[in-house]
């Protein structure tokens, strides 16, 4: 519910706190004194429309926060964890509107866009009026309120579930039709494409495989012939290792006769001869290593051309060509399999249709149920409104090739204000008044049903008479026992039916400068205002026994 109002400088009103209670609550006051603006403040809260009039003359900016006390259950939760705005604890919706037209709004001291401000809301309040008929200006709302008072939530659930299944079904069948369809149109150029890329046979990573394997052969084939010339000079018929060795061995036989000038140049020679033969079997190993078939580096080249080649023609990169011959031999098994796979799909969006119609028509039988017991519902308390000549009526039109994810049902109130007229929606045939109290009626009716914790109605009992009045203030009081009740009225008889009592007020606060003031009034100042309302401007001891009369009467 609707805890608690603060209103800064926001036209008559310059500052302004507001604790609500639950059940129901009236506003009243003398004609100008503030019970508008006190509810165009709190539109402007819920995320109404902005207005730089809305800001108290020679102020910068005006602010309104609405605190409400909602449970953990509540939507509007659910909608704020969505948006990552914090929840816990009580919601607060702010709203600044400034003096150059520029508005902000908050949620929990969160910044977010108005939108989101009027969607929180609208699953907060609803604020009903003679001009603000929004919850019966929309059809769509119509049909929530018929399958809210039918408790039919699960059917539309279910039948939104069919929905979603049919319409998967639907777009499977669709695409593979598509792909038929296509495929039939390339055929020739499809086969002959999927036979080349079959034979080419690519794998993924081929490429960098072979371009590796190129790069390594072609670094050996660099080097292998400087490494087979050095091979070829220390072994082949002009090494000179045979030389030096037998050099080396006429020295070692006269090293004897002179060992201090022959044993050098023998240890360096024999150095020489094994650092030769080191080399010798270094250059064999290398040239192992190298050993390679040219036929193979030819074999590899022709391989990457090739895949490079089908990739410039496919217009794909080369990484890409398994997958494109795997879509293609699906595209071919399609067209070749596709009248059999055709007809798979085709019958499984049949069953789900099938599914779908027998859930929706079922839902549809729901409603219709439901509209009469609605219809009579609403009509138990159109008499005691003065609108006992009229009817009102559920309009429920089926289109069952019109599927949606609620149904195959448009749902609209209408209405038939006397006999013998045409009915008609309700928002075209029922006058101001009537709209108020059709309106009225329906609430009451859907007070078990579910609804915005919070209603307020603006001068509903405009117009209208003694017993009318009375009956509006006990339906409202009803109303307040499911949820809180907010009305402004100049009916005493709605007046005296509320648990609690708001006298608004102007008060001049400087020279030539007036303020909107409301107080939370107890029995004795309630009564008094309870006989102005009846007498007007003189209060007359009558005006005041009969306020006492209508508060006994609730008390009763």
């Amino acid at each position: 519910m609707l805890a608690t109002l603060s209103i800064r400088d926001i036209v008559l009103i310059d500052r302004l706190d507001i604790d609500f209670s639950a059940g129901m609550t009236v506003l009243t006051g003398e004609t100008g004194a503030g019970k508008s603006i006190l509810l165009d403040a709190l539109t402007l809260a819920l995320g109404g429309r902005g207005d730089a009039g809305l800001v108290r003359h020679g102020e910068a900016q005006g602010q309104v926060v609405a605190v409400f006390d909602v449970a953990g259950v509540h939507p509007v939760r659910a909608l704020l964890r969505e948006n990552d705005v914090p929840d816990d604890g009580d919601v607060i919706l702010r709203r600044i509107q400034t003096q150059d037209g520029r508005s902000r709004a908050f949620i929990n001291d969160q910044p977010v866009s108005v939108g989101l401000l009027r969607q929180a809301g609208q699953m907060l309040v609803e604020v009903h009026g003679q001009h603000d008929e929004r919850a019966l200006v929309d059809p769509e709302s119509h049909r929530l309120l018929l399958d809210s008072f039918g408790r039919l939530d699960g059917d539309v659930a279910g039948v939104g579930e069919a929905y979603g299944r049919l319409r998967a079904a639907d777009k499977a069948l669709k695409d593979h039709k598509a792909r038929i369809e296509a495929a039939r149109r390339e055929a020739d150029y499809l086969r002959a494409s999927a036979d080349e890329l079959t034979r080419l046979a690519p794998k993924p990573g081929e490429e960098a495989e072979l371009a590796e394997r190129r790069a390594a052969m072609m670094q050996v084939e660099k080097i292998a012939g400087d490494l087979n010339e050095a091979y070829e000079t220390l072994n082949g018929s002009a090494s000179p290792i045979p030389d030096l060795s037998s050099l080396m061995r006429r020295l070692e036989r006269k090293a004897d006769q002179a060992p201090q000038m022959l044993s050098g140049p023998v240890s360096a020679l024999g150095t020489a001869l094994d650092a030769l033969e080191e080399a010798r079997a270094g250059l064999e190993a290398a040239i192992r290593q190298t050993d390679f078939d040219p036929r193979e580096l030819e074999a590899t080249e022709e391989r990457l051309f090739a895949l490079r080649a089908a990739a410039r023609k496919f217009s794909v990169p080369v990484e890409e060509l398994a997958a494109l011959t795997a879509r293609m031999a699906s595209d071919l098994g399609d067209l070749d399999a596709g009248e059999e796979k055709l007809d798979a799909l085709a019958a499984a969006a049949s069953a789900a249709r099938k599914a779908f119609d027998e859930l929706a028509g079922a839902l549809s039988a729901a409603r219709a149920a439901t509209a009469h017991k609605l219809e009579a519902a609403v009509a138990a308390e159109l008499p005691s409104l003065k609108l006992d000549r009229a009817r009102f009526i559920v309009e429920i039109t089926s289109d069952p090739e019109n599927r949606t994810a609620t149904g195959v049902d448009v749902v609209e109130f209408w209405v038939q204000t006397n006999p013998g007229t045409r009915p008609g929606p309700i928002m075209k045939v029922a006058s101001g008044g009537e709209l108020s109290r059709f309106l009225l009626a329906l609430k009451v009716s859907l007070a078990d049903s579910g609804s915005v914790p919070t209603l307020v109605f603006d001068e509903i009992d405009t117009g209208v008479g003694g017993a009318v009045a009375e009956a509006i203030g006990w339906r409202l009081a009803r109303l307040a026992r499911s949820v809180q009740v907010l009305t402004v009225t100049h009916a005493p008889q709605v007046a005296a039916r509320a648990d609690g009592h708001f006298l608004i007020a102007k008060e001049e606060v400087a020279p030539e400068r007036v303020a909107t003031r409301i107080t939370s009034i107890d029995e004795a100042h309630r009564r008094e205002e309870i006989a102005r309302m009846l007498a007007g401007s003189v209060i007359t001891d009558e005006a005041r026994a009969a306020a006492a009369r209508l508060i006994a009467q609730t008390a009763g």
